[in-house]
C-alpha cells in the first residue's frame, strides 16, 4: 500500500526502495494456499543519491513536488558491503501493469488474488449443491409417493424464495466471512440440481435393467448408486457448469454489498465497490477491469456448459 502512488493509470512505472525485514516463518500449507508473506518495507522515490554510509533517497511525490529526503544506512540492508550492491539489489524500477488502486495497491496483483475467491466459490458451492440436490433428488425419483410430495414441497419453497434475498439471510445469520458465503450459496444452488435428479430417477428406474436389478434382490442402496445415477447425471454436469457461473456473479454482488469477503482479502466484487465512483471522476479502468474479468470468468463457463451439453447430448 503506498498512498504516494494511488489512482495511476496502466503501464506507471516508479522507483522502489525495499528495505529487507527479518521473514516470519510460515507452515509449508500456508505457503502453499496464500503464498510467502513479504514483511519488507517498499518507498517509492523519485531520485536517490549514493552517500559514504548509504544511500539518500527523495521520496516519491504525486504532483511532482519536491518530496522529503532521507538517508538509509548500510547497516539496515543484511548482506550488502558497498552502496553499488545496494543499488543493484534493493533499488528497482517497479511497473504496475494495471495501475493501482485508491490505496496505491498494485491492481493486477490484487485481480490476480482476488480471482481465488471466485474459483473457490464456484468449486464449494457447486459441490455442496451437487451433494444436497442429487441426495434429495435420487431419492424423491425412486421412493415417490408421500417422500416424492415432501421433498418437492421444500424444493417449492426454496424456490419460491429470491436467490440473493436468501443468500443474504443465510450470510446475516452464519455472518459475515469468506466461508460463510460459500456455505450460503451452496444452500440456495440445490433445487435445480434436485428437480433434475428427481426426474432423471424416475425416467431411468422403469428400465428394464433396474427392474432385472431389483428382481436379483438388489437393496435399494445398490440400485440408486450403481445404476440409476451414473445414467442420470449427464444433465447435472451441465447444470453444474451454468451454476458455477452463477455462484461467481452471486459472490461478486455480495462483495459488492459489502457482505461477501472481507477486506484486506480482495475479491473482483470487492474491488468494483472501492473504485465504481471513479467511473465518473476520470479513472474508470479502476471499476471497469474487475469488471470485464468477472464478464470473461463468467461467460468462460457458461460457454463450457454448452459446450458440454453438446458433448454429452445422446440424441445428436
Amino acid at each position: 500500500m503506498h498512498l504516494s502512488v494511488h489512482s495511476k493509470p496502466p503501464g506507471f512505472t516508479v522507483q522502489m526502495l525495499t528495505i529487507p525485514s527479518e521473514e516470519k516463518r510460515q507452515s509449508g500449507v500456508s505457503e502453499f494456499f496464500f503464498g510467502s508473506k513479504n514483511t519488507s518495507t517498499e518507498i517509492p522515490i523519485s531520485a536517490y543519491e549514493p552517500t559514504e554510509n548509504g544511500v539518500l533517497i527523495m521520496e516519491y511525490t504525486p504532483d511532482g513536488s519536491q518530496g522529503l529526503s532521507k538517508e538509509y544506512e548500510l547497516s539496515l540492508f543484511p548482506g550488502v558491503a558497498s552502496v553499488s550492491e545496494l543499488e543493484s539489489r534493493f533499488i528497482s524500477e517497479k511497473k504496475f501493469i494495471l495501475g493501482t488502486d485508491k490505496y496505491g495497491r498494485d491492481l493486477l496483483s490484487r485481480m490476480l488474488i482476488g480471482i481465488r475467491i471466485s474459483l473457490a466459490i464456484g468449486f464449494v458451492a457447486v459441490f455442496i449443491s451437487l451433494i444436497i440436490g442429487i441426495t434429495l433428488g435420487a431419492i424423491a425419483g425412486f421412493y415417490g409417493g408421500k417422500v416424492d410430495a415432501a421433498i418437492m414441497w421444500l424444493i417449492n419453497v426454496t424456490w419460491s424464495i429470491p436467490t440473493l434475498l436468501l443468500v443474504i439471510a443465510i450470510t446475516l445469520a452464519l455472518g459475515k466471512g469468506f466461508w460463510q458465503v460459500f456455505i450460503a450459496v451452496g444452500l440456495t444452488m440445490w433445487v435445480e440440481v434436485a428437480r433434475v435428479v428427481r426426474g432423471q430417477v424416475m425416467s431411468v428406474k422403469e428400465m428394464q435393467y433396474v427392474t432385472a436389478a431389483k428382481a436379483l434382490g438388489y437393496n435399494n442402496w445398490r440400485i440408486i448408486t450403481k445404476h440409476i445415477l451414473p445414467n442420470s447425471l449427464a444433465p447435472v454436469i451441465i447444470i453444474s457448469a451454468a451454476n458455477f457461473a452463477g455462484a461467481i456473479l452471486i459472490e461478486s454482488g455480495l462483495s459488492f454489498l459489502g457482505i461477501g469477503a472481507q477486506p484486506p482479502m480482495p475479491s473482483w466484487g470487492g474491488i468494483i465497490k472501492d473504485h465504481y465512483a471513479y467511473i465518473i471522476l476520470g479513472k474508470p479502468y479502476l471499476a471497469v477491469i474487475p469488471g470485464i474479468a468477472i464478464m470473461s470468468l463468467v461467460t468462460a463457463f457458461m460457454l463450457m456448459g454448452n459446450a458440454l451439453r453438446d458433448v454429452l447430448d445422446v440424441k445428436n
